[in-house]
């Protein structure tokens, strides 16, 4: 019976109490509908679950050289690994806060050895366990756990924001290397008429209708574009170092052969705004610092209640080593303890204060990071409207600017208009070229940057839960010390 009534005891002590507030997810300001969806046809609001962005969300791009490179982001990323070795590290600190749950035991073996004044000698013997046990009375331990288990979320999260942040960076460094090319042909293509132009007017200087000063000119604008032209390799190269360096390679063991942006980007499936609660990683990071800051509350709480310890000393106690462990000379000692801090001078209000204070500063960040959130998406959506209205007006000044250089020069070999008048015409033609080109890629980007605002395909369901990180952390705990051993032998 007595026994019975113990195991009843240990079990109410165990369970306990949780003191603190129970936490909800603070609100977060949330439109009803995105302004910039407003009126605008080019995009068009998918029902939940239907055709958002998934995993691989760089595939809608249609480039194989853009996936093959994608893919090396999660493998060999450095910053991805960093924030995978800080998981693993936030995981461990639950399996070492869930430990408290269970008492600790020890021993401390002891030999020693008197004389006395008659010259006679006396040994002792020791061998005592101790067993300590704290149960878990007002949820001390349980809240220590769930601020460990929220913490180890933020940084599973964190690991999909940087992962999702080094996509989107190597997408737009690829995008502007792809950018760089097309100027560049662009460029040799010019350079070429150049130098057409150039023969032309030292021919007609050679006639005696051109003077020396066209040839001058000729020279000048070929030199320039030139120029231009080595200056646009620079560009080039640092693209390409940098997206070797995203994919965790040396920038001198990648090389990325000539390509071009296949043109404008595909549409983005835009869902309603109340899920870009649950797709955005650094929205799920930031709602979860608030559970943690939650947390804290409670533990800070704790402070103002007794705790019990419960301690048992068994052992044995003998005079020689031979009868050190018989029956006889065994030893025992138990009894509970409990303590209660009564004057402290407000360090525990000060304390309780400051973690509250935390808190309220932690949900005002949580809500500014929705705000901000949205802001992005606002802006992508309104980039992508209007660089696409810039697209068409741009290509129509590209398309009268190749026609104004046809009739120049016609003009110049007629004699009517003087060569200043073709170079005049001429970077008129090649500045408008290239700011299509650059339209182009600022349209890439924008599409890319729309892609990271609207979380990239990821999903809150996706963070681990409690019991899956508890078992992680016990499974990498055991795989520890399995491998402390091996390298121990």
């Amino acid at each position: 019976m007595r026994r019975n009534e113990f195991l009843v005891l240990v079990t109410l002590l165990s369970s306990g109490c949780t003191i603190g507030p129970r936490y909800q997810r603070p609100a977060a300001p949330t439109p009803m509908a995105l302004k910039e969806m407003a009126g605008n046809d080019q995009w068009k609001m998918a029902a939940p679950g239907d055709g958002l962005l998934k995993g691989k969300w760089w595939e809608i791009f249609g480039d194989p050289q853009l996936n093959r490179l994608e893919e090396l982001v999660s493998i060999d990323n450095q910053n991805v690994k960093q924030a995978e070795a800080q998981f693993r590290q936030a995981r461990t600190i639950i399996a070492s806060n869930h430990a408290n749950y269970y008492p600790t035991s020890g021993s401390t073996p002891s030999i020693s050895q008197s004389r006395s004044y008659e010259e006679k000698t006396s040994n002792s013997f020791s061998l005592p366990g101790t067993i300590s046990w704290e149960p878990d009375l007002w949820g001390r331990v349980r809240l220590s756990v769930e601020n460990a288990v929220s913490n180890a979320q933020v940084s599973a999260a964190d690991i999909e924001n940087i992962r999702l942040s080094q996509q989107a960076m190597l997408a737009t460094d690829y995008f502007l290397l792809a950018a760089q090319d097309m100027q560049m042909k662009v460029l040799g293509e010019t350079i070429k008429s150049y130098q057409k132009n150039l023969q032309l007017t030292v021919n007609r200087h050679a006639g005696g209708v051109a003077s020396r000063s066209d040839i001058t000119l000729a020279q000048t604008q070929l030199a320039s574009a030139l120029a231009q032209s080595t200056d646009m390799q620079v560009a080039r190269a640092q693209d390409e170092h940098a997206i070797a360096v995203l994919t965790g390679q040396p920038p001198d063991s990648l090389e990325i052969p000539e390509t071009v942006i296949a043109g404008p980007p595909p549409p983005i499936p835009i869902g309603v705004p109340s899920q870009l609660l649950e797709r955005r990683p650094d929205i799920a990071a930031s709602e979860r610092q608030v559970a943690a800051a939650n947390a804290n509350i409670g533990i800070a709480l704790t402070a103002y209640y007794p705790t019990l310890t419960l301690t048992a000393s068994p052992g044995f106690l003998a005079s020689n080593l031979v009868n050190l462990l018989t029956y006889k000379d065994r030893s025992w000692g138990a009894g509970p303890s409990l303590s209660q801090t009564l004057f402290d001078f407000g360090r525990r209000n000060a304390a309780l204060s400051g973690v509250q204070a935390a808190y309220d500063a932690t949900v005002a960040g949580y809500r500014q990071t929705v705000l901000a959130a949205f802001q992005e998406v606002e802006d992508d959506l309104s980039n992508l409207h209007y660089l696409a209205q810039e697209a068409v007006q741009q290509q129509e000044a590209v398309t009268a600017a190749r026609e104004a250089v046809r009739l120049e020069i016609e003009r110049y070999r007629a004699g009517t208009d003087s060569y200043l008048s073709v170079i005049t015409t001429e970077i008129i033609a090649l500045q408008d070229e290239q700011s299509a080109i650059t339209i182009l890629q600022r349209r890439m980007s924008a599409a890319v940057d729309l892609v990271k605002a609207l979380g990239g395909g990821w999903d809150a369901s996706t963070l681990p839960t409690a019991t899956e990180l508890g078992a992680a952390a016990q499974a990498a705990a055991a795989n520890a010390k399995s491998a402390a051993r091996a390298s121990g032998k």
